[in-house]
């Protein structure tokens, strides 16, 4: 779910736990919608404060009580970071749940050096990968773990959002694969940006995502002109986006990313709660017992316990045969939705991805057509889930730049990252 190049440190596994996710979970219940315009809320008096979680800095103390209006700034810390061609911002703001209840969530706003223009800086909204789901997780810890391409990105003059989504540095378990989720923390830490003076943004925004961060890219297609008005999402780029669960579950459940069952449980479980997504329907009194590590450690922890366990021991049923559970897997697969907007779509994925099996981002494409949707699906051959960010980053980012300059869609650009790309545009 991450790649070589992470705005925030993730792993290239992300993709494969939404097929995990299929296998592990299913749950019902439907996301409430809002549309609420962010507001720029004054400080709010606070008597109390959650202390901030065991290892973390101070600035994740969650002053109470929560600003209700999703992009709310609840505070912010300048951070030296050596080499970026910006200045870094640690950010706490509000976003909401899928139940549309306000949560504290931090992330990261970069800000070019370069003069704002008089309409402010473009954004770019990273979603970034899979690294666990526990507060030491949480990437805004590292603003150094990815310079170069964030550079590149400065460099163009548009500003970085960088959500680390809810429950990572703030209370709770992340809600993984919750996709709803993702994407109003995704979308509100750009409504952050506008409501922050120091940030100079622009209400012109695109979300790019790899992987897990691929799933948060294609739910910030799908909600983000109706939950956030008041802003211009003028593309989206999904790298590696898990979709199709219930193909990629039975490849999930014997490879080395097994523990993304788990995840995907707990995630659902975490977002869902225990009515719409009870963990006691999918997961043995084995699998339950493990729900705790999740908190304890990140991708690598999970990896390390969980990585060679015989699922057939964890898993009671086949979270499809659920209607509960199948209800909320199949609201989570972008897969399955039935609409689409005017907001252009880039996907792109490496020949030789290990986790995301490339006929799945075939299908979501071909799906995506049929439902009118403008898009364009590159193909780097040779490439593996995490190792095709490099040779595509520069494709990427002209795309992009064609977003904001107010370029044709589909876009006729051809990307030149290596030879024999596979492109794939409609309407063609």
């Amino acid at each position: 779910m991450d790649s070589e190049h992470k705005v925030s440190r993730r792993a290239p596994i992300g993709v494969v736990v939404l097929a995990l996710l299929a296998a592990a979970c299913s749950s019902s219940s439907k996301s409430a919608t809002p549309t609420t315009p962010a507001a720029a809320l004054p400080p709010t008096s606070t008597t109390v404060s959650l202390p901030a979680p065991a290892g973390l800095p101070a600035f994740y103390a969650v002053p109470q009580p929560i600003p209700g209006a999703p992009g709310a700034v609840i505070k912010t810390e300048a951070l030296a970071v050596p080499g970026m061609h910006g200045t870094v911002y640690r950010v706490m703001y509000t976003s909401w749940t899928v139940s549309a209840k306000p949560v504290p969530v931090t992330g990261l706003i970069i800000v070019p050096k370069t003069p704002a223009p008089a309409a402010g800086y473009p954004v770019v909204s990273w979603g970034h990968g899979t690294n666990g789901m526990a507060d030491q997780c949480t990437a805004s810890l590292d603003p150094s773990s990815d310079v170069p391409l964030a550079n590149d990105l400065l460099d163009k003059g548009w500003e970085i959002t960088s959500s680390d989504y809810q429950g990572e540095g703030t209370p709770g378990l992340l809600p993984y694969i919750a996709g709803v989720s993702a994407a109003r923390n995704t979308i509100d830490i750009v409504r952050a940006a506008h409501n922050f003076p120091a940030a100079h943004a622009s209400t012109n925004y695109v979300v790019w995502g790899h992987s897990e961060g691929g799933q948060t890219a294609m739910f910030a297609l799908n909600i983000g002109p109706t939950y956030a008005p008041e802003l211009n999402l003028k593309g989206v780029v999904a790298g590696a986006p898990p979709s199709q669960f219930s193909l990629v579950y039975t490849f999930l459940k014997s490879s080395p990313y097994r523990y993304y069952l788990l995840m995907a449980a707990g995630g659902l479980n975490v977002a869902y709660g225990n009515q719409l997504a009870p963990l006691d329907q999918v997961l043995t009194p084995a699998g339950m017992k493990l729900v705790p590590d999740l908190a304890k450690g990140c991708t690598d922890y999970l990896s390390k316990v969980m990585g060679n366990l015989d699922v057939t021991k964890l898993v009671k049923a086949d979270p499809f045969t659920l209607p509960a559970w199948r209800k909320v897997l199949m609201m989570n697969d972008p897969g399955a939705f039935t609409t689409v907007n005017a907001v252009p779509l880039l996907m792109i994925q490496g020949g030789n991805d290990e986790q995301i099996p490339v006929p799945s981002t075939q299908l979501l494409a071909q799906h995506l057509c049929k439902l009118g949707q403008n898009l364009e699906r590159w193909i780097y051959p040779g490439q593996s889930h995490a190792g095709v960010i490099t040779p595509s980053a520069p494709d990427m980012i002209h795309w992009i730049a064609d977003r904001f300059a107010g370029g044709a869609n589909p876009d006729p650009y051809q990307p030149k990252g290596q030879a024999g790309i596979e492109t794939t545009t409609c309407p063609s």
